[in-house]
């Protein structure tokens, strides 16, 4: 299968004063610039774009390279192409970056109008629906009423259930990959350790450090700590178990000596040099706050709202949002007598599996979207 080549990011700015977003939060934001993307062509009658979603440290580059050199290509590429499961010889698919991001859209990194500085800790907290309502301008500014699919793993699944529930009427078909209707306790908890390592680099500066040194320090340890919640035990194991740097022998030292300790600080190291500390703490509250039966009542109000068909995929070793967890939201929807399904698909690859089980999850969704369209 090839891929789509060369693409383009594009910009579009919406919510100039005095017609900025309005916020969860009761908080004004604007202007807004969104990065996006698209692939494959919009067909005449509008009806075959298709929405994807990046999960928290991703961008608006999902597929393809921006130029011929570049060493990879977008982070769904597998996924978006010629032949593959969003198959760009029929569909017209586009991704943006989420507003709070680094990658193009309004975030902290941003230049404050009001100020002509970075706004750093005065840019607003937003929710998973704030950033949804943003995506909304970005469809209307493409002129498409309806959507033929949105779809997405981890945080982009959560954007995934919120378009569906928001904009009932403009959705048709409803993709959420290895996400839950609401944040858990214990995720909730392993992003506070990742906000509370930045904060405690004292080159964070309460969020002030733009023309300074950052905090990479703090954002690495984040980075770690995150990196292994998408991991599964059979991943780790496999990959590097109790291997040793250097031989058999311990080094009696507090320097990394086992192979994976310095595969999470290699990881932790490569995130500092693409993404910035103060979006990594916005982006991981609005996860935090994501709740459909608090922001509706209960769960099946919120289920209640939506139109569309719903395929639902969970991965067998993802603990982070285990199977359960969509199972949920099906119990939902059939109580509530909407249309969906499940599939569990078995993997070993804990919750990245979304990004490198293409072979398995391919065929499933290529099957929905055929129904769909």
């Amino acid at each position: 299968m090839s891929s789509v080549g060369i693409v383009e990011t594009k910009y579009y700015t919406f919510a100039r004063h005095p017609s900025e977003l309005v916020l969860d939060s009761g908080q004004r934001l604007g202007p807004i610039t969104l990065a996006y993307e698209t692939y494959g062509t919009l067909n005449e009658e509008k009806s075959n774009a298709i929405l994807v979603f990046h999960a928290l440290s991703g961008d608006a580059h999902a597929a393809g390279k921006h130029h011929p050199n570049d060493e990879k290509p977008g982070w769904w590429d597998s996924m978006i192409g010629p032949g593959k499961a969003f198959d760009t010889d029929r569909y017209f698919v586009i991704c943006a970056n989420a507003i709070g991001g680094c990658k193009g859209s309004t975030g902290p990194s941003s230049v404050n109008p009001r100020t002509g500085q970075p706004y750093g800790l005065d840019f607003p907290v937003f929710t998973i629906r704030d950033i949804v309502r943003s995506q909304r301008a970005l469809i209307d500014h493409l002129g498409i009423d309806r959507l033929l699919a949105v779809a997405g793993g981890s945080m982009a699944g959560m954007e995934t259930l919120e378009w569906a529930i928001t904009y009932p009427n403009r959705v048709k078909l409803s993709i959420p990959i290895a996400a839950a209707s609401a944040q858990s306790a214990q995720n909730i908890a392993f992003n506070e350790m990742g906000r509370r390592a930045i904060m405690a680099d004292p080159r964070w500066r309460k969020g002030d450090y733009y023309g300074k040194e950052p905090p990479l320090d703090g954002l690495a340890v984040a980075r770690m700590i995150g990196h292994v919640t998408y991991l599964s035990d059979a991943t780790l194991t496999s990959k590097f178990g109790r291997k040793l740097e250097n031989g058999d022998g311990y080094g009696f030292s507090l320097d990394p000596e086992f192979q994976v300790e310095s595969y999470l600080k290699n990881k932790g190291e490569a995130f500092t040099r693409r993404f910035d500390a103060n979006s990594y703490l916005y982006i991981t509250r609005a996860i935090d706050y994501f709740d459909l039966s608090k922001e509706y009542g209960t769960l099946d109000n919120a289920i209640g709202k939506a139109q569309s068909r719903f395929l639902l995929l969970s991965f067998t070793s993802d603990w982070l949002y285990p199977p359960w967890k969509s199972e949920e939201i099906l119990s939902a929807l059939r109580r509530c007598g909407k249309r969906g399904v499940h599939k569990m698909i078995d993997s070993t690859y804990g919750h990245d599996a979304f990004l490198v089980e293409d072979a398995k999850i391919t065929p499933v969704i290529s099957r929905a979207l055929e129904e769909a369209y």
